[in-house]
C-alpha cells in the first residue's frame, strides 16, 4: 500500500505537465507561438499539483522498563546484609503493582549499590542501569543501549536502530535502509526504489516511475513517465516530450522535511513502584511437603523480623507458593497453612503483627515445573516458596 502511495504522489506531481495539449491547443500553437498551447490541467481546475515525496514512518522504538528499588528496600537489604543469599534461596527484589494494586509477579535478583545503579537478572532480561536512567538492557526480544543524552542503539525484530541526540542516526530492517541528518534531510533505500530528501525542499526518487528530480526553486524533471522526459522550469512554464513542445505547467511544491529519530527514553518502572518483595525457598523454612517451620529456620526469622522493624511499610501480605506436583486443592491448601506459618513466627518476633496471610498454590510460578514435557526439578524448586510483600 505505502509503495502505491508513493508512485501515485510521484505521478500526479507532474500530472499537469504530462497530459498531451488538446486539440483546441494544436491548432492555437500551429497558428501562434509555442508557448501559448493549453495544457490538460488548464482543461480539468481539479487536476491535483500538491503532492510529493513521502518518506515512511520509522518502526516505533520501544525500550524495556524495569523496576528500580527504593530506599526503603535499600534500607531492609543493609540489614540483612548477612542473610540475603540467592543460591539459599532468600532474595530481595522491588514490587511493581499493577493499576488495581495487585502484585506484579516477577523473579530474578537485583543488587543497587550505593550510587543507585542497578543491575537486573530476571525472567524479563538482564539490565545494568545507571541512577540517570542510561544502561543497557538485554532481553529476549532487544538489545537495547541507552545514553544519558538519549542517543543509543536498539537491536530487535523490526530492525537496527542507531539514533543521535540530535535526531540523526540510521534504521537498517525490513521497511529498507533510512539514513537521517536530524535536520529535514535524509534518504530512505527500499523495495521501491531511492528516496533522497535534500531538507531544503528539494530532492529525488529513483524507482518504478522513473527518475523524478524537485529542486528548490520549484523546477524538477521526470525521466522515464509516459512522456518520457518532462521539465519544469518553475516559472509556470516547462516542456513535454522527448522532441520537447513548451507547455504551461505550475511549479512543484517543495518536499516536506524528513522527520528525525526522536530520543530513545530513559529505563523507568513500568507500572507503579509499591514496596519490596522478600523471597524465602520453601527448602530455609520447611521440611518437604510440610507446613511446621523448621526449629533450625529461627536464626533466619530472627534475621529477618529485626530488619522488617527497621522499615516503615504501610502493610504486609506473607504469599504461600507451590509447584505443580499434586493437585490443584492440595497445593492450594499447602500454601495457604505455609503462609499462616510464617505469619505466627513473625508475630512471635514482634513483627507482622497486621500482616495478612495468602495461599497462591501453584498458579503463579516463577519458572516452568516442566520442561519440553519433561519434569523440571529446579524450576519446581524455585516455585515452592514464601513471599513476603511489603508495601511502601
Amino acid at each position: 500500500m505505502r509503495k502505491k502511495t508513493l508512485s501515485l504522489a510521484c505521478l500526479t506531481l507532474l500530472a499537469s505537465a504530462c497530459s498531451p495539449p488538446s486539440p483546441q491547443a494544436s491548432t492555437q500553437q500551429d497558428a501562434a507561438a509555442p508557448a501559448t498551447g493549453a495544457t490538460a490541467a488548464e482543461q480539468d481546475d481539479g487536476a491535483s499539483t500538491d503532492a510529493g515525496f513521502e518518506f515512511p514512518a520509522i518502526p516505533p522504538i520501544m525500550v524495556p522498563s524495569i523496576v528500580g528499588s527504593g530506599p526503603a528496600q535499600r534500607q531492609l537489604e543493609a540489614s540483612m546484609q548477612a542473610l540475603i543469599d540467592p543460591v539459599a534461596g532468600i532474595s530481595v527484589r522491588p514490587a511493581n503493582c499493577a493499576t488495581d494494586g495487585a502484585l506484579v509477579n516477577e523473579s530474578g535478583f537485583t543488587n543497587v549499590d550505593g550510587a543507585g545503579n542497578l543491575r537486573r537478572i530476571g525472567s524479563e532480561g538482564v539490565f545494568e542501569v545507571a541512577a540517570d536512567g542510561s544502561g543497557l538492557a538485554v532481553t529476549d526480544a532487544d538489545v537495547v543501549r541507552v545514553n544519558p543524552d538519549g542517543s543509543g542503539s536498539i537491536v530487535n525484530s523490526a530492525g537496527t536502530f542507531e539514533v543521535r541526540a540530535d535526531g540523526s542516526g540510521t534504521y537498517v530492517g525490513e521497511s529498507g535502509h533510512i539514513e537521517l541528518d536530524g535536520k529535514g534531510g535524509g534518504m530512505w533505500v527500499g523495495d521501491f526504489g531511492n528516496i533522497e530528501n535534500h531538507g531544503d525542499g528539494s530532492g529525488r526518487w529513483i524507482g518504478g516511475e522513473g527518475s523524478i528530480e524537485v529542486r528548490a526553486d520549484g523546477s524538477g524533471r521526470w525521466i522515464g513517465g509516459p512522456e518520457g522526459i518532462v521539465e519544469n522550469r518553475g516559472d509556470g512554464t516547462g516542456t513535454v516530450g522527448a522532441i520537447a513542445r513548451e507547455v504551461r505547467m505550475a511549479p512543484l511544491p517543495p518536499l516536506p522535511p524528513a522527520g528525525r529519530f526522536p530520543p530513545l527514553d530513559k529505563f523507568k518502572p513500568s507500572g507503579a513502584p509499591c514496596g519490596f518483595v522478600v523471597t524465602l525457598n520453601d527448602r530455609v523454612l520447611f521440611d518437604f511437603d510440610k507446613a511446621q517451620v523448621r526449629d533450625d529456620a529461627g536464626k533466619v526469622l530472627d534475621a529477618l523480623a529485626t530488619a522488617l522493624q527497621k522499615v516503615p511499610s504501610r502493610a504486609m501480605e506473607i504469599r504461600g507458593h507451590t509447584d505443580a506436583k499434586g493437585s490443584d486443592s492440595y497445593n492450594q491448601d499447602l500454601s495457604e497453612r505455609r503462609a499462616q506459618a510464617v505469619v505466627a513466627a513473625l508475630r512471635q518476633r514482634g513483627v507482622a503483627q497486621d500482616a495478612s496471610a495468602r495461599g497462591y498454590g501453584e498458579s503463579q510460578p516463577v519458572a516452568p515445573n516442566e520442561v519440553d514435557g519433561r519434569d523440571n526439578p529446579g524450576g519446581r524448586q524455585l516455585n515452592r516458596r514464601v513471599e513476603i510483600f511489603v508495601r511502601t
